[in-house]
């Protein structure tokens, strides 16, 4: 009888951070191939003095447990993204989401740029590869790579990019940077 030897697939799980109203789920939506798993909830009063609302004051819904997407970039490679939630009160689901993560995105807004600090802090702290996604909303003035990389205070090493999450092509764009980017700090870790 003829064995028949398999490869194992393989499944990459990636982060994408950042804070509250930055566009995770966005982002999450624009690449998934399925339909992305969402844990949004309509703001309640309960987030009044809490949440920020200064720049989204449009935005109506909230991430309070993650969002899920998938990627499948061939037979037996698989990319599951997990989206976190944005405001503080909802970190404490951080930990068990970066469990075996290959690399994360922190998406910045250059509007509220202080917000991706935590973010930044968190990968930094664990030795978690990362790539800031600068997401360039309508109307809201453009900064330059360096300057974002300057305060942020990022190593030469961390990739900064502008990008569109709404734009699937510019979504891909930043995975394959962290992936690219991940691969090699693994590579030189070793």
């Amino acid at each position: 009888m003829d064995s028949v030897l398999s490869e194992d697939p393989v499944a990459l799980k990636i982060l994408i951070a950042g804070g509250f109203g930055v566009g995770k789920t966005t982002l999450v939506g624009s690449i998934s191939e399925i339909k992305p798993l969402r844990t949004e909830e309509v703001l309640s009063d309960r987030g009044i003095g809490v949440d920020d609302l200064d720049g989204v004051e449009a935005k109506t819904t909230t991430t309070v447990a993650m969002d899920f997407g998938r990627i499948t970039i061939r037979e037996g490679l698989v990319v599951y993204l997990f989206g976190t939630p944005g405001q503080e009160r909802f970190w404490f689901m951080w930990d068990e989401l970066s469990y075996g993560a290959l690399g994360a995105v922190v998406i910045a807004d250059t509007r509220r740029l202080t917000d991706c600090f935590p973010s930044v802090d968190y990968f930094e702290q664990r030795g978690t590869p990362f790539v800031v996604a600068v997401n360039c909303f309508d109307g809201a003035e453009r900064h330059s790579v360096d300057d974002v990389r300057i305060a942020l205070d990022l190593d030469d090493d961390v990739p900064v990019l502008l990008c569109d999450v709404r734009r699937r092509t510019s979504a891909k764009e930043v995975m394959i940077t962290l992936v690219e980017h991940s691969l090699r700090t693994l590579t030189s870790a070793n």
